[in-house]
């Protein structure tokens, strides 16, 4: 297994103490750290961040590549980010953006994910503008929700280039040799060769990009169809990955929520400032307005920020979650009684994803690896996310996936206000509006 070294003006902001210099330049070190990034924090080394492109550069130095995160840079923005060491960028929605990174000499990951399924306008617009060569292009589904994942993931990739009329040996290359050699793990993976990892998929044909068997490290995994008897168990606990273990509860007083100014939704994951047209001393909020209280819980219960969230849903009462970006708890609901029962819910199964109304459970995901992962198979997460997605959905969450609505609101790289472990913050000021309230 591979792992990234990520570093943005979110990470720095969540957590100065911890994102040191020392630390940051340790893990870039490490073997099984082939890339820095993403980097979401680009504006800040253009300000003059010198701690941030000191990590880029010793990226570099390092021979490992520096993943870009530049949403419609423009040509100005891709020359400064590829003089200072941007290796690579997958945040291009067109095919034009597309080939304006492969232009400035970057490697173009063409992304195909749960709420930018960009990947087959790209693909046609590419080839129409004369592109024969994807030597420098890499396909990804950058860390899509579980039911996204349902119709395939690599294989799915592959078939939308064969579709697109891709050749054959370039879309699996998008998806193989392309993204080993740009990692600089090519003497290991990307081709069947002496020395390489055993990692073998065979096909009924060339354009059928799903394995009837596979073989991995000697082992059939799969074989003429059908799967072989493999044990897949996992000791968890054993690398730490437990259930979470509160020892302190909400209390009553912890659902106070005032302020002139809440967080308005624009799509799953934008988000706005907005005057607050609602009474928020009630316990119940009106059921036909699509306000809701929205808390971010601090994980060992030291502290709390509550808002406001307009645009999320209408009849949602009550609905908790573990899973976040910063790894503490997201409260939402019209209904504090039924917040503190989908809190209080996810508390006793471990960790997880609970949606409440009139006290009882409508629906749950269980996550009890350190309450941000399910241990289940992916066939039956897919049919619990699915589930949950539609409950929400009859409750007037009216976007493609509130997983990554979760991930997302407390992300300091979008627009416009976030909510962290400091408080309600301004990404484009920088600066926090109200800070976060002791316990």
């Amino acid at each position: 297994m591979y792992w990234w070294a990520r570093y943005d003006s979110q990470t720095k902001l969540l957590d100065e103490e911890m994102i040191t210099n020392k630390v940051v330049k340790e893990w870039l070190a490490h073997p099984l750290v082939i890339q820095g990034g993403e980097l979401t924090a680009w504006p800040d080394v253009l300000g003059g961040d010198d701690e941030i492109l000191e990590w880029m550069q010793e990226t570099r130095r390092l021979g490992k590549p520096v993943e870009g995160h530049l949403p419609g840079a423009s040509l100005a923005t891709l020359t400064k980010m590829g003089l200072l060491g941007v290796s690579c960028d997958h945040e291009a929605m067109t095919g034009e953006e597309a080939l304006r990174r492969l232009e400035m000499g970057m490697m173009t990951s063409l992304r195909y994910s749960s709420i930018r399924p960009d990947l087959p306008v790209i693909l046609e617009s590419l080839l129409k503008k004369g592109i024969t060569s994807f030597d420098r292009v890499m396909m990804n589904t950058d860390g899509s929700t579980p039911s996204f994942l349902e119709n395939g993931t690599t294989d799915k990739l592959i078939e939308i280039a064969l579709e697109k009329g891709v050749s054959s040996e370039d879309a699996y290359s998008m998806v193989s040799y392309n993204v080993a050699n740009h990692y600089g793990i090519s003497d290991t993976h990307g081709m069947i060769a002496p020395g390489r990892v055993a990692h073998i998929n065979i096909l009924e044909s060339k354009d059928k990009p799903l394995p009837v068997s596979v073989l991995a490290r000697g082992k059939w995994l799969k074989r003429e169809g059908e799967e072989t008897d493999q044990d897949w168990s996992f000791e968890w606990e054993k690398h730490g990955l437990t259930p979470l273990t509160n020892t302190w509860e909400i209390q009553s007083n912890d659902l106070t929520f005032s302020g002139p100014a809440g967080i308005e939704m624009i799509n799953a994951v934008i988000t706005k400032p907005y005057n607050l047209s609602v009474e928020t001393s009630v316990d119940k909020l009106p059921a036909d307005s699509d306000e809701s209280f929205i808390m971010l819980l601090s994980r060992e219960g030291e502290w709390r920020v509550n808002t406001i969230i307009k645009g999320f849903a209408n009849r949602v009462q009550g609905f908790a979650s573990s899973f976040s970006n910063t790894g503490d708890f997201i409260l939402i609901g019209k209904n504090k009684a039924d917040m503190m029962t989908a809190f209080n819910r996810i508390n006793e199964i471990g960790g997880g994803i609970s949606l409440v109304e009139d006290g009882e459970i409508i629906s749950e995901i269980q996550l009890p690896l350190m309450g941000k992962m399910s241990d289940l198979p992916l066939e039956e997460l897919i049919t619990k996310e699915k589930q949950m997605i539609q409950e929400l959905e009859d409750r007037g969450y009216s976007y493609k996936d509130p997983v990554y609505s979760l991930l997302f609101f407390s992300s300091t790289h979008l627009p416009f206000i976030r909510l962290t472990q400091q408080g309600i913050y301004d990404v484009k000021r920088k600066m926090v509006l109200f800070p976060s309230i002791m316990r």
